[in-house]
């Protein structure tokens, strides 16, 4: 089971990723478009009763994009209970943001800026207050005293694992309702779904957002 929670997770951080850029209601509206373009993409095979793997037909990439809508409503629904508890601390982008260092280390901003798919003006207000909020803080870099990078504070990484805490929890217990044949297949369709839209695969000690 914690296989099939970790796959969630990731694709948790997908779909948090696309809301970022396209806003929630476009990236889960309009039958699911943003969905489906990582089953567009190359060779994806999809796990059907049995375990056989079939080439996807357009048939297919429907079907499975309105399954994957559906699943993601679910999963919009465990990111705001997750995100309630801390809700006066921070807004989802600034998570994203606190999951980026969690999970990479600290950085330059010009990086942070390229992982969250943001302008670098845009990272630097979120950074802004985030220092404000005691979440991050700026530092020397020791190779070079002129290069700054932003790292999380210990209240910072509180925050994160406060959230992927109840994240996981919130998972799990979906999980845990599956049958085991179905929590099987459900890993290999996840990873499938991850690798395709290049969400790097986790494990259970990286915590991650949404994500």
């Amino acid at each position: 089971m914690t296989v099939a929670v970790c796959n969630i997770f990731a694709l948790l951080t997908f779909l948090e990723g696309r809301a970022l850029l396209r806003g929630w209601s476009d990236a889960f509206a309009e039958g699911g478009e943003g969905l489906a373009r990582p089953f567009e993409r190359g060779r994806n095979l999809v796990v059907i009763e049995g375990g056989a793997d079939v080439e996807p037909g357009p048939g297919d990439v429907d079907e499975v994009t309105s399954a994957m809508l559906t699943a993601s409503r679910l999963l919009v629904a465990v990111s705001a209970r997750s995100l309630a508890a801390v809700e006066d601390k921070v807004t989802l982008p600034q998570f994203r943001l606190l999951v980026v260092l969690s999970s990479q280390g600290p950085a330059k901003l010009v990086t942070l800026a390229g992982l969250l798919a943001v302008n670098p003006s845009t990272a630097l207000r979120m950074v802004d207050r985030l220092v404000t909020a005691g979440l991050v803080d700026r530092r020397a870099s020791s190779e070079s005293g002129r290069e700054i990078r932003i790292e999380l504070t210990g209240a910072g990484r509180a925050v994160v694992d406060q959230v992927t805490a109840r994240r996981r929890a919130d998972i799990a217990d979906i999980v845990s309702r599956m049958p085991s044949g179905e929590r099987r297949a459900l890993v290999a369709a996840l990873h499938a779904f991850a690798e395709a839209g290049g969400e790097p695969p986790v494990s259970d000690a990286v915590p991650l957002g949404w994500d």
